[in-house]
Order: C-alpha cells, then sequence, then structure tokens
C-alpha cells in the first residue's frame, strides 16, 4: 500500500476508534456515576466494574465498526480476539484506570469524574496501538 493509502487508513481508524472510545467513556462515565453516587460502591471497586463493561462494549463495536474488514477475514479467532482485547486493552485500561484513579481521586483528591477522564486519555494512547497491530492484526 502507499504512503498516501496507509495514511488514510490510519487515520479512518484512528478516527472510528475514537467514536467508539467516546461513547464508551459516556457508557463508563455513567456506570462510574450510578455506582459510586447512586449505589454507594467504593470508587475502586465502581471503576472495575466500569471499565470491564465498557472493555466488552468496545470490543463489541470495534469488531463490528472500527476492524470490520480484519474480523471478517478471520485473521484470529472470534474468541482469541476477545482473550487479546482483555489481556491486551482490558489489562491496561482496568489496571491503568485502577492506579490513576487511586492516585488522581485517593491521593490528589480530583474528584471522582474529572480524574477517571484523565485515566481514560492516558490509557487510550496504549490501546490503539494494541488493539491495532496485536488484537486485530491489522496489516496495512
Amino acid at each position: 500500500m502507499k504512503n498516501a493509502d496507509t495514511t488514510r487508513v490510519m487515520l479512518i481508524r484512528w478516527l472510528k476508534f475514537n467514536l467508539v472510545g467516546g461513547i464508551g467513556i459516556l457508557l463508563q462515565l455513567a456506570l462510574l456515576t450510578v455506582l459510586s453516587k447512586l449505589l454507594h460502591v467504593s470508587y475502586l471497586v465502581a471503576t472495575a466494574v466500569a471499565v470491564e463493561l465498557t472493555v466488552l462494549h468496545n470490543f463489541v463495536w470495534h469488531e463490528r465498526y472500527t476492524w470490520k474488514s480484519i474480523s471478517a477475514c478471520g485473521a484470529h479467532p472470534l474468541f482469541s480476539r476477545l482473550i487479546r482485547f482483555h489481556l491486551g486493552n482490558g489489562a491496561v485500561s482496568i489496571i491503568g484506570n485502577l492506579v490513576l484513579m487511586k492516585l488522581f481521586a485517593g491521593e490528589l483528591h480530583i474528584p471522582v469524574l474529572v480524574a477517571n477522564m484523565i485515566a481514560i486519555t492516558i490509557c487510550s494512547l496504549v490501546n490503539f496501538c494494541l488493539a491495532d497491530r496485536w488484537v486485530f492484526g491489522a496489516e496495512l
């Protein structure tokens, strides 16, 4: 593929990734709000649950939208992609969010939702590369 085509494909994929991620952020923040504010679940437990449900949501949409053409080719079986997504993106999201939430909300006393937005942003930078290269095995 030519450089211009490669750049275009990556840009489109990045935009789709961010659209799915943006929807996931709204879902995660809503879940975090319900769990921590309405149900009075500890912010760390609420974060873990919200992140896990968001990871599953994002996998489904990346599978059917962001990397649809690659998923359809079946470079890796669906179950293998789900496991890779959890080991890569899920681990970065859950561990990263918990560590960063402990730092930002627990130690620095940043409000929970603001702290979570910062944590999400930091973790998402690594997640695109993991998903693109390892989970879906995207070839340019």
